[in-house]
């Protein structure tokens, strides 16, 4: 009987305030930084691309040529997602060695020193400045998007685990709306205001350097990485509010005992590891999939959509505006629906709908000359595709691969899922202005393609992972990889157990 209570604990607990405030803090602090500094330079663009050729006449008394002026702007664009690249490959070592909390305390480096840089480039006149602090800061980002969601998810009980790694998307978009909110020409959007705009990047990083050293470090990293379980009870005890925490404490030793013959495994020992094949395979679809779905080349095409719909040139950055509202509203509702839904119908959901916009998109666009009404369904078209893409393929991968991976694997994980992440963001940036190019509004069906593809992918390989332990979902992929799972010497049954509420006077709820 007291078995059963304790698993019952383990599979049902309330949000306290420690663990909400650890969840905010750590993604205002770091996640809300790479959805700031995606759309930083977007609204500027003009004025900055001015103070590029002004400081260039001031050096050499010529004019910049528009080569070398497309070049430069290039790079201050593509170097974000280039550090973001080498941020991910920096996740596994960083993260084994300082823990989750040390890594995101220790990368604020990469976002405080940048800021400073950015800040500072128009009174250096220097664009040189820019560029460099624009790499970065893309590697703050390229952390960052990787060990928030891997923090929260050892910090999360299974029947919250979902809504709150969906925390750190939706301040992603966040991070976005206020970069293009603060981008209105009226507000920072203009030859003054860029450098503050800029700037503004290290406000949340100091936040989070004075806040997050007062809440817990992962109570995974510390039993099964560290060996100290005195400091993991504690912490696992601030988490949920109350003292009695042994069921979970015993669930983290069964899934230390199953993988301790594994010892921590390195990227290359984790592509050899037969019984995580198909996780792993499963992992770069997903994050293929997310960003080769065309997501960034759709907000890219936004702006030309509204103004060949009639939107006056003025009005365009406040539709803009609205755009990422509406992305902001989609993740909030993802993050209610996530634990009733589950992870993968909101996957097929989400690349389904982008599948059906992308053709849409692309017969409204082919039309928009001939039909005078047209342009409204291109327009409608941009809004479905963000709303699809918001519950589904933005948020989910990330919460998927906390789960997939127990913990000698996650660190190299998402490393890998990191690195597919970037190279795929960084890919489309560089190949889309030239499929734009050749193809014309015809480049929307190779997304719809991509997300076709990966929604097969998930309906037939991917499980549904919502309030499973991290062994349980071993289990689920043992059979595809033809191994078995073993789960040492417990008797905590493993299964989820009808789920009851816990006892009130036990609870911190938030």
């Amino acid at each position: 009987m007291e078995r059963t209570l304790q698993s019952q604990k383990l599979c049902w607990f309330r949000l306290t305030t420690v663990l909400a405030l650890s969840t905010l803090i750590s993604a205002f602090g770091s996640s809300f930084q790479y959805g700031y500094n995606v759309a930083v330079i977007n609204s500027p663009a003009p004025v900055m691309q001015q103070f590029y050729n002004t400081t260039y006449m001031e050096r050499y008394k010529t004019e910049m040529g528009q080569n070398l002026l497309t070049l430069l702007w290039s790079l201050s664009v593509s170097m974000y997602p280039l550090g973001g690249f080498f941020g991910s490959l920096m996740v596994a070592p960083l993260v084994n060695h300082l823990g989750r909390k040390g890594t995101l305390l220790f990368n604020n480096i990469f976002s405080i020193v940048p800021a400073v840089m950015m800040g500072a480039s128009e009174v250096a006149k220097s664009y040189e400045i820019i560029i460099v602090a624009r790499f970065i800061v893309g590697i703050c980002a390229g952390l960052s998007s990787n060990v928030v969601p891997m923090y929260l998810g050892e910090l999360s009980p299974k029947n919250l685990r979902g809504a709150l790694g969906i925390v750190p998307q939706l301040f992603i978009t966040v991070g976005i709306l206020s970069a293009q909110v603060l981008g209105i020409r009226n507000i920072l959007g203009n030859s003054a205001g860029w450098p503050l705009m800029l700037g503004l990047t290290g406000i949340p990083a100091l936040i989070e350097l004075l806040l997050l050293p007062f809440f817990p470090e992962s109570p995974r990293y510390m039993l099964i990485q560290k060996g100290d379980e005195k400091k993991a009870k504690k912490a696992l005890q601030r988490l949920r509010g109350w003292d009695d925490v042994d069921a979970e404490m015993t669930e983290m030793r069964l899934e230390d005992q199953s993988e301790r013959a594994e010892g921590r495994l390195t990227v290359f020992s984790l592509l050899a590891q037969r019984s995580l094949r198909w996780q792993l395979i499963s992992v770069v679809f997903m994050n293929m999939g997310q960003q080769l779905s065309g997501v960034n080349a759709i907000y890219y095409y936004a702006d030309s959509i509204y103004s060949s719909a009639g939107v006056n040139e003025n009005d365009v950055q406040f539709v803009t505006v609205g755009t990422g509202a509406v992305n902001v509203v989609m993740t909030v509702a993802a993050v209610f629906i996530v634990e009733k839904s589950g992870r993968r119908l909101l996957l097929l959901v989400g690349f389904g709908i982008c599948c059906a916009a992308c053709v849409l998109l692309t017969i409204a666009l082919s039309l928009q000359e001939s039909v005078s009404w047209m342009p409204y369904v291109s327009i409608m078209c941009v809004i479905i595709y963000v709303i699809g893409h918001a519950i589904g393929p933005s948020p989910i991968p990330n919460v998927v691969t906390t789960e997939m991976f127990r913990q000698s694997a996650r660190s190299a994980a998402f490393m890998v899922s990191g690195s597919v992440h970037w190279l795929s963001n960084f890919t489309v940036g560089l190949v889309f202005p030239f499929m734009e190019r050749g193809l014309g509004p015809y480049s929307f069906i190779v997304f719809a393609v991509i997300c076709l593809l990966t929604l097969v992918y998930v309906w037939v390989v991917v499980p549904e992972t919502k309030k499973k332990t991290f062994l349980e979902v071993s289990q689920m992929f043992g059979k595809r990889n033809k191994v078995e799972i073993k789960l040492g010497d417990s008797d905590l049954p493993l299964k989820d157990s009808k789920e009851i509420p816990e006892d009130p006077e036990k609870v911190t709820a938030f």
